[in-house]
This record gives C-alpha cells, structure tokens and sequence, in this order.
C-alpha cells in the first residue's frame, strides 16, 4: 500500500527495530538558514534542515511524536502542527505566545504530542511572524497497520505542497507593510513543491515532475501552504477523486478543480489512464473580491513514465481568479464518509451559540503617513486582537494576572448590514480576549463575513478541534431561518474553513479539549492585522480531562 520511501522514513523515525511495534518516532529538526535561487535571483530563507519545503514527517495513528527543535537562525521560531488535535498537550501546539514563547536563537525545545484518533493528510509550518513563508512541510499520518482505506487501495502515493514565493524578504515585506499602514505586496510566484514551473523572463526555472505509470493509482496528498492566497488546482486531461480532507474520510467524488485554502489539505486518488504523454498540473489563486493577488500560475508537469523528454506537454486552463462558481462546486459536494467505522459525529444540541463578523478596519495611526495617519486591521466581532509578551496558556495555567481578559463578544457589538459596506465608524476595539467555555460544552459558531473595505473569503483555522461545517450562504447569517437548512447529518469534518466573501458559514464542536486554543484568519496578512482571538476550555474531571503539566524544556520569554 504504502512506497519504500514512505516505509523507509517510517523506520527512520521509530525507535524499536520493528514496525509494527512502534509507538514513538523521533524526528530532529534543524532550523536553518539556506541561499536558494528562484525565478532568477537569490536570497536566504528560513528552512528545516536546509529543505524547501521541509521534509515530509510520517507517522501513524496514535504514535506518539517527538521532534526536537534546534533554532540555528537569527529569528525566534515555533512549529505549529497544523490539525493535530493535541489532546491535553497544548505546549506542543505552536502558535507563539498563544500557548509558548518562541525558541530563541541558540535554545531547543522538544514538541511532544500524539496524534490520537487521527489518520490522513496535514501540515506543519512556522507559527511567528511571516517565516512560515518558507519553513512548512507535510505531515502524513498512515492508518494503524493493518487498517485499510476506506476507498479503493492506491498503489503508491505523492505529496503536493502549494506555496508561495517572494523575490524579498517576507519579513521586510511585511515590517513595511506595517509601517506603511497599507497592505503588504503580492508573492512573486506560486509554487508546486517548490518550484513555480514555467515562468517569463526566467528561461532556467526548474518544473516538478509528479512521475506516474500507466495503469496505475495514485493518492495525491494536496497541502496548501500558501501564505495569503487560496488555489486551484487541476490536472490537465484527468479527473481527480476526493477521498479526504483536513484528514478526515469524506464521501468519494469527482471533480475536475479542487480549490483548497491556506492550511487545508485535501487527498485525491488520480488513476494514470490517459495515453502516455506529459501533462499540466496548475496551481492557480481564487479571489472573487477586489483584492490584489499574485496572479501568476504555478505549474509542474504529470510525466508518464517512458515519455521522450522533448514530448509537448498538454495544457489546461486555469479557471478565472473570480472563479467562484467553479469553488462552490467542489466545496457542495464535500460530505462527512459517516460510515459505522468513521461516524460524524456532530452535536445536534448547542450550549453555547457565537456569531462571530470576521472582516477589517481602520484605526487611527499618525506615523502612518503613507495611508494619511490611518492603518488597516482586522478584527473578529470588531475586536483587533493584541498578541500578550507571555504565552495565553502559561497564563491560564500559573494563573498570572493582567495578561488576557474573558470578555470576548459572544456576538457582534454593532448590529449593521454584514455584507454591505459597513458603517460610518470602522474603527475596532482592540484588547487581549478570550472567549472561556466550560469543558466538553457543545459550540455553534457561525462566521459572518463583512463588506468593510471589501468582502473577502477568509480561511478560518481552529487549533484543538476539529469541527464539523453545517451551513453556509451569502449574504447576512439569518438566525431564525438558515439554521433549519444545517446539515446535521453528514457534514464535513474540517480544521480550516473558507467564510464565503459577502456570506457567512457556521461550524459546531465540542470543547472536550482543555487549554488556551488560537483561532485566526489562515491569510497570514489579517492574522497580522488582528482577525484572531483564543477559547479557554476549563479543565474537566481528573487528570484525564485536564492540561498537562508543561515541559522542563518550555521556552522562556
């Protein structure tokens, strides 16, 4: 089922000599600066181990996972594992100054987590500042030995990981940006693997070869690491079949273009059964606002094996940016599997019902003088978070005082017309908040996107749960009628979710995870403006239903 490759770093990374036995894999991170040439031109970037992207962490359902940190650059850095649920285990999470300070330069720091109940496809990147840019990887997470797919056994399978890439530094990108008060520029290129394929004015840009065999199977695990722009991605001459997404079993469909968001993976089975011959693969941006993006499309090439090098590659067309009918057919046929053995298990019952607007603003900032003493933000129920200087759940746990409040908006401070283009004032409150509930609570919450400046699709991400979509729509969420069309039955099952531009969509879970848990914007541009805020899930019962104590080797602030 699995490639000697897939087998071989399960090996490497497990302590006992025998597969089948092992529970603990061991990985060593080395956080490290490397000179790397794209689109022509040079520069130093952030990476693990000198790679780009990272190296792909394999492992299986409920190993436990110990990857040592090793900061060797100039800049304070975190790994978030992106979907890992982290039961009890929110030191390990990441999100700097949400649940750990950052490795300083110098220090180490062992994350130590174990993926209970989890199977299937995710990531993990850099959680500071812009330097996820370039310091992501893949994270595989193979069934339980033994334990078969729920869909037809591929004979081998490849990891995709999307990105982007900017000719500067992201971090002068953005330090500007904000110094400015304006938005930051576009990446350069998008990329497939790392590479943006065939580009103008760079004759010796190398392209990804995806090597496939006629006749055969393959599982393609799609990761978008991308910073700020959700893609498409489509595969000229072959229809792709949806198995998974964020790592959890969906009913199978097929589909032509997949659109996938920042921090969402997807899995899709690719049958290799077109005439031999090399193939398009384009991974371009999906916007349907009046926001600038980085228009170029990253392309590799599906190459049959045996296929002449000089054989001319078949092309597909990208869809239109604006595309959004194109996106709406890929994101309505996403349904939870719901079988006996991966059930959905959505709460049909909600203690705690949240509206949430999610959107920007301007505050006022008189060394702004580019933006004529105002700065963009961004902020959830008109709240512009405030990152603390001491981590939220070191806080929480030593019970230190003054560093974050409980009063974060169950709903919207100021009722308006949501889609439309806001009101007079588009200023935001700005504070440390967070929203407390009480452990194993059931939670609806229901994003509202807003018209402010302009609507615009935003990738959600909850750490420590994942949760199930419900519904979604365009326009204003109207509590008395949309909640009778919810899918309570198959939802999908997602960590990352795309709020329609103008529209809203609303998730439920269960807040059975204790700890101080991030939610954000996944476009790294309105986290860093402020679309972010934490849950508080009180302890439980017992040890069991509690945080556990932090590790010796925690980073200190």
């Amino acid at each position: 089922m699995y490639s000697h490759w897939v087998r071989l770093m399960l090996l490497i990374a497990c302590i006992l000599p025998a597969l089948v036995e092992c529970r603990e894999r061991h990985y060593k991170f080395h956080v490290v600066s490397k000179q790397t040439n794209r689109l022509c031109s040079s520069k130093s970037i952030v990476t693990i181990n000198g790679k780009f992207p990272g190296p792909t962490l394999y492992a299986r359902e409920d190993d436990t996972v110990l990857v040592k940190v090793i900061n060797q650059v100039n800049h304070n850095v975190t790994i978030h594992w992106h979907g890992v649920r982290q039961l009890r285990t929110g030191w390990a999470d990441g999100p700097a100054y949400v649940t750990q300070c950052p490795i300083q330069p110098g220090q180490t720091y062992v994350y130590n987590f174990t993926l209970t109940g989890q199977r299937g496809t995710l990531l993990y990147h850099a959680h500071v500042n812009w330097l996820r840019s370039t310091l992501y990887g893949a994270l595989v997470i193979l069934p339980k030995r033994g334990v078969p797919y729920p869909f037809p056994k591929p004979d081998d399978e490849l990891v995709v990981v999307l990105g982007e890439w900017w000719k500067s530094d992201t971090e002068a990108v953005i330090n500007e940006a904000l110094k400015s008060g304006l938005a930051p520029n576009v990446s350069d290129a998008h990329t497939i693997n790392g590479l943006p394929g065939t580009v103008t004015n760079c004759s010796t840009q190398d392209v990804y070869n995806l090597p496939v065999e006629s006749g055969k199977t393959y599982l393609l695990r799609i990761v978008n690491a991308a910073l700020n722009e959700e893609l498409f991605f489509k595969i000229a001459g072959h229809k792709l079949t949806v198995v998974e997404v964020d790592a959890t079993y969906v009913k199978p469909f097929k589909i032509e273009t997949i659109v996938i968001a920042p921090g969402q993976t997807t899995n899709v089975l690719l049958n290799a059964n077109q005439k031999s011959g090399k193939y398009l693969v384009a991974a371009s941006p999906f916007m349907d606002a009046p926001v600038a993006v980085d228009n170029l499309t990253a392309t590799a090439t599906l190459h049959y094996t045996g296929t002449l090098a000089a054989t001319p590659t078949i092309l597909t067309t990208p869809p239109p940016k604006n595309a959004t009918q194109i996106a709406n057919n890929f994101i309505s046929s996403l349904r939870g599997l719901n079988s006996k053995k991966y059930p959905v298990n959505v709460p049909l019952t909600v203690d705690h019902s949240l509206i949430f607007t999610v959107g920007l603003g301007i505050n006022p900032c008189p060394s702004c003088k580019a933006a004529n003493g105002s700065r963009v933000v961004a902020a959830i129920n008109n709240v512009t978070f405030i990152m603390p200087t001491i981590a939220l759940l070191q806080a929480h746990y030593f019970n230190i005082k003054g560093v974050f409040t409980t009063d974060f908006p169950a709903n919207p401070p100021h009722v308006f017309n949501y889609s439309g283009p806001g009101p007079a004032n588009l200023n935001t409150e700005t504070g440390t908040k967070v929203y407390r509930l009480p452990f194993n609570a059931t939670v609806q919450v229901v994003l509202q996107d807003t018209g402010i400046i302009a609507p615009e699709n935003h990738p959600v991400h909850l750490h420590g749960f994942n949760f199930f979509v419900v519904g979604r729509g365009v326009g204003n969420f109207n509590p008395k009628i949309d909640p009778k069309n919810f899918n309570l039955v198959d939802p999908v099952e997602r960590n990352t979710i795309g709020v329609p531009a103008g529209g809203w969509t609303a998730f439920r879970f269960r807040a059975d995870n204790p700890g101080v848990w991030f939610m954000h914007c996944h476009l790294e541009v309105h986290t860093t403006w402020g679309l972010k805020m934490a849950f508080l899930v009180d302890n439980g019962k017992g040890p069991k239903q509690s945080v556990i104590p932090p590790p010796k080797d925690l980073p200190k602030c």
